[in-house]
């Protein structure tokens, strides 16, 4: 659970460093060329960018519109909260060592920790002295209570086996001591979503003017006749924001469910001697957490054993310096993360009695974000906005003028207004009339739900990829992974199961076959070998009383050793029980191996674990068959690597086994937290080659990449030639390609490249082994420069940089830390690389469907106002009054977004290649299909509104008569034509727009209702719409001209549009010269 947005401390290479300077000039450089309000980075956007674009915009419903913006100025409060509660525990903290210095020699009664009032219950220390102990790290209360040992007889709970599994008492435990939950907001209702929607300007003066209306209407017409004009605006108004407001509540709804997902994070917990895993909010006061490198502290509790435990306390104290914790400072604060070394912990505070939940308590979980597409549609919103308002203003202007000086008719030919003669009432109802259609034609013109529209689609599409296996922790990242052009992906548990197995044993200069089988090797070298499984992991074997089957946990290595270590006999905690851990190493990604110290009764031994052939080159001599300890040859060391080569060129993980005599003289009495192992001098015992098979449906997946333009590259920590094997098998390497440097490299060795032969061997590598979380990180860093849009995975919190460095960072759902999952975008919950693969489906889903509700609210927009404007101008009257126009932008607008964005991904979207950073969102193609059918809605409807009287052969009726009907028509027809064209809309590019149409339940139920509500409109509703009864010729002229759209959108796909887009025309030569040239940078 993360307490705050900052992004994890930069790390940058020596290199990476001496081109600061250059780097920022190009920043600046890009800043002057896009120097667009509506342009802010896809991560990590400053807040004076945000504030931005902001003032920028052209907005009617400011609440709505931000809503799932970042608030900026909660944003600050947040900030003053949190530094305002750490400094508050630091002080009582720091007061409470100044006393205590004081009051050492004082206290002459020690605490027994057993209240006698409270003796007789379950548990006899209370609360608040937990409270006191975790708050002040009373480290004098501690000793008092018998230490760790004292406080967890205290809470009946064990050291080794942790609290009983028992619900009832973890319910006990809950009432008394507290659950590990905080106080969480209270979501919105759905009347808060009403009244914002209200809060749209044009909507309140639409209420207004039918206010004005309605009062005018009943003074002069009565109550019964009267009433129907703003009454009817009323009602539509009502019905647009009942919709607004439905739709808006359905995304809370589904943003709220998505960040209880992302808060919920799982953690290993002891209980009655099983290690198994459960949520963070099920553990309580007395559980036994184990605690590793990248893991988060659950909660607040005390140390109970630890080997080179070191804690990032930022996210609490402020400062970024890690903390070491031992038995001298053992108190463990929630939130924070291990940076380093593994150990356990006793669990003394959950919740709220926790400074972090009192943290997490006052802070608004519901974080907003905006994501570059939202901005830049709020641009084309504002854009269009300003038109729509100039058109609305001039349509105003004309009909008043035209109106006032007696240029205006009714429909029986007689003149509206005449001045003299006409009544104040009467002309001020016909003047307000004018502006309620003025301003319907700005809330048909302003498209407010556009930008909403991409919160409709990523709510939708997060939905739907935490089926597909992943949880997207920022928005943006969804966007993004549309535009990305390379993957590099991690090789365990991404491509491979991450199920591994030891197949491939060699000890004792023996190849074993089987490999479990043991008979030839010596009692002793057994024993060593078994002493170094059993004492040198993070692992545990649990044995069931019942006699099962043994239960191992760790990482899928450590699991598949400590498995193959039972199979030749291993009694794990009979092992542990004969000798004792003085120091560990912990296995260091960086280094690629592990060590621990035991000392038992024939003394120290150092057992060291990791990387074959690293482990091979620090070894001296190697252990026999017979025991016995023999010099390394360089004909035996040639061997050994042969048999590592082998092993790795038959896709298996090579780990060595070695270890060294120490003397007790050697280990420092005192500092033995700084005491370094030796490493140099070693015996080798044996290598194990383990089997880890491809995930089923890699190969096809990272075929699926590479035909959508998206190349795949495997960066690995295993041995080159285990990472080549893997890489043939998953389809990544071609067998007849090239398969040298530098496509496939070692990462030491682009590592020590200057900073531009990095950056032109950047784009060639496809496969790097032996590379360290840095090389990662510089990897990235060189193919971005190279203008690629990168995706990277990672699981440890050395991955950290990487993930946060990249433009979409995945972390792995099973095997990834917290450290690494808070640093990246996306969490693929299930580790399969064919899980990334949707994403990138999904990343292009979203860009896909937002471009079709563009294309089909663009030509709502043009047609609406060009048949308005020119009606206006001519005739000093509209075709679609203000109640019509309303319903047209219900359509459009809310009921459109619902149908087009959420459309799946299909599998042409894997066919293009990926989406330019600096794409155009309407592309020509758009552009040609929007013309197409705004200029043929409009030129029909211009026909029928100058002439339909006499094409629809209405001259035998009255002309009042006549001119509704023929209203009603063109209404009906413009509201068909829209129907008809949203099927246009779901394939933009694609002629046949009705594949996979019955699949989408949601549009064809919109479609549904849309046309049965204009039905009823039509032939109920004609008093409130000011529409009259149609008969079946006419409604078959309507539903034919809808239809023409579909033929006419299928020729209309055989017109050529150029390549270059147009808007670049109307662009700055600098620009458009920018923009060419990163793209070429990202198609390299």
């Amino acid at each position: 659970m993360a307490l705050g947005r900052s992004p994890p401390p930069e790390i940058r290479s020596p290199d990476a460093a001496e081109d600061g300077a250059e780097a920022e000039a190009e920043a600046e450089a890009e800043e002057e060329v896009f120097d667009d309000a509506f342009d802010i980075p896809h991560k990590n956007a400053p807040h004076d960018r945000l504030r931005r674009w902001r003032q920028a915009a052209l907005v009617l419903n400011a609440s709505r519109r931000f809503r799932y913006t970042l608030d900026l100025k909660k944003e600050e409060e947040k900030e003053i909260i949190r530094r305002k509660i750490r400094s508050h525990a630091q002080v009582i903290r720091a007061a409470f060592l100044f006393k205590e210095a004081g009051q050492k020699e004082i206290r002459a009664e020690a605490y027994s920790g057993i209240n006698l009032a409270t003796a007789s219950r379950s548990f006899p220390i209370e609360l608040e002295k937990l409270t006191t102990l975790n708050r002040d790290h009373d480290s004098v209360l501690l000793q008092e209570v018998g230490g760790v040992k004292g406080l967890s007889d205290l809470l009946k709970s064990d050291l080794d086996k942790g609290a009983s599994p028992n619900e009832d008492e973890l319910l006990q435990r809950r009432n008394i001591y507290g659950a590990n939950t905080y106080p969480r907001k209270k979501r919105k209702n759905i009347l808060r979503f009403v009244f914002e929607a209200c809060q749209d300007l044009t909507l309140v003066i639409l209420m207004v003017a039918a206010a004005i209306s309605l009062t005018l209407g009943m003074t002069t017409e009565g109550v019964d006749e009267g009433w129907y004009d703003g009454g009817s605006i009323f009602l539509a108004v009502f019905l647009v924001i009942l919709v607004t407001a439905i739709s808006d509540y359905r995304q809370s709804l589904q943003f709220r469910h998505l960040n209880e997902e992302k808060q919920n994070i799982q953690v290993e917990v002891v209980r009655g001697g099983k290690r198994s895993t459960t949520s963070i909010f099920d553990l309580v006061v007395g559980d036994v957490v184990p605690l590793k490198i990248g893991d988060q502290v659950p909660a607040d509790g005390v140390l109970i054993s630890g080997h080179s435990l070191a804690i990032d306390e930022s996210s609490m104290t402020g400062e970024s310096k890690t903390v070491h914790k031992d038995q001298k400072a053992p108190f463990l604060m929630s939130g924070c993360k291990v940076a380093d070394g593994y150990g356990s912990m006793l669990v003394t505070g959950v919740g709220i009695n926790t400074e972090w939940g009192q943290l997490m308590a006052n802070l608004s979980e519901d974080n907003g974000e905006e994501t570059p597409l939202q901005v830049r549609l709020n641009g084309v919103a504002t854009f269009i906005g300003l038109v729509g308002l100039s058109v609305a203003g001039a349509v105003l202007v004309v009909l008043w003028i035209r109106y006032f000086t007696g240029h205006t008719e009714n429909p029986d030919g007689t003149t509206q207004f005449v001045a003299g003669t006409t009544g104040v009432k009467q002309g001020f109802m016909g003047a307000i009339r004018i502006l309620t259609i003025a301003v319907t034609i700005v809330v048909v013109a302003v498209p407010e739900g556009l930008p909403l529209a991409v919160t409709l689609t990523l709510a939708y599409s997060m939905k739907k990829m935490m089926r597909d296996k992943a949880l997207v922790r920022r928005l943006s990242s969804c966007e993004t992974m549309g535009s990305a052009t390379t993957i590099c992906s991690d090789k365990t548990g991404t491509l491979t199961l991450n199920k591994m197995t030891v197949v491939e044993a060699f000890f004792a200069g023996t190849k074993l076959d089987p490999c479990d089988d043991i008979s030839q090797i010596s009692e002793d070298s057994v024993a060593l070998i078994i002493e170094g499984i059993a004492q040198n992991t993070t692992g545990t074997v649990f044995l069931p009383e019942d006699g099962g089957e043994a239960e191992i946990t760790g990482s899928p290595t450590e699991k598949a050793i400590l498995s193959w270590g039972l199979k030749i006999g291993m009694d794990f905690h009979d092992m542990r029980s004969k000798s004792a851990v003085i120091h560990v190493f912990p296995f260091n990604s960086e280094k690629k191996r592990g060590a621990v110290a035991v000392q038992s009764d024939e003394g120290v031994h150092v057992h060291w674990k990791g990387a074959a052939e690293i482990v091979l080159s620090s070894c001296k001599s190697w252990l026999s068959v017979d025991g016995s300890v023999q010099p390394m040859s360089a004909e035996t060391h040639d061997e050994y690597k042969k048999s590592i080569e082998h092993m790795a060129a038959n896709s298996l993980r090579c780990v060595a086994f070695a270890y060294c005599v120490s003397d007790i003289e050697m280990i420092p009495k005192e500092d033995i937290e700084n005491w370094k192992l030796p490493e140099d001098d070693l015996t080798l015992l044996g290598i194990v080659g383990i089997k880890d098979p491809c995930r089923p449906g890699v190969r096809a997946a990272v075929r699926l990449c590479t035909t959508a333009g998206v190349k795949v590259r495997m960066v690995t920590g295993d041995n080159i030639e285990t990472a080549k094997a893997i890489a043939l098998e998953c389809g990544i390497l071609d067998a007849n390609g090239l398969i040298s440097e530098p496509v496939v490299i070692e990462g030491k060795v682009f590592r020590e490249m200057s900073e531009n032969a990095r950056a032109d061997a950047a784009d060639k590598i496809i496969v790097m082994g032996r590379s360290s979380p840095n090389d990662k990180f510089l990897l990235v860093q060189a193919l971005k420069r190279k203008g690629h849009v990168v995706a990277v995975t990672g699981d440890g919190t050395n991955d950290a940089p990487a993930l946060h460095e990249a433009d979409i960072g995945l972390s792995m759902g099973i095997s990834g830390t917290e450290v690494a999952k808070e640093s990246s975008d996306i969490i693929i919950l299930d580790d399969d690389f064919t899980s990334v693969v949707k994403v990138v489906r999904w990343g292009r889903s979203v860009y896909a469907n937002i471009q079709k509700f563009i294309q089909f609210q663009l030509t709502v927009n043009v047609a609406a106002l060009v048949i308005n404007v020119v009606a206006a101008v001519s005739s000093g009257d509209v075709p679609l009054n203000a109640v019509e126009l309303l319903w047209v932008n219900l359509i459009m607008d809310t009921l459109g977004a619902l149908a087009l964005a959420t459309e799946p991904p299909t599998d042409n979207l894997m066919k293009r290649n990926p989406v330019g950073r600096r794409e155009p969102l309407v592309t020509n193609i758009m552009w040609r299909n929007l013309f197409v059918q705004a200029l043929y809605q409009i030129a029909v409807l211009l026909i029928f509104d100058f002439a339909g009287v006499r094409i629809l052969r209405l001259q035998n009726e009255s002309r009042y008569n006549a001119e509704r009907k023929k209203n009603t028509f063109i209404f009906n027809t413009f509201v068909f034509c829209q129907i008809f064209n949203e099927f246009n809309a779901r394939k933009p590019e694609e002629r046949n727009v009705f594949k996979g149409v019955t699949k989408n339940h949601l549009f064809m139920g919109i479609i549904g209702i849309t046309t049965v509500f204009q039905i009823l409109i039509i032939q109920f509703l004609g008093k409130f719409f000011k529409t009259v009864r149609l008969d079946w010729r006419l409604w078959l002229v309507s539903v034919a001209i809808g239809v023409v759209s579909w033929p006419l959108a299928y020729l209309g796909k055989f017109i050529p549009v150029p390549v270059r887009p147009l808007q670049d025309y109307f662009k700055p030569r600098c620009c458009r010269k920018a923009r060419r040239d990163e793209e070429e940078g990202g198609q390299t």
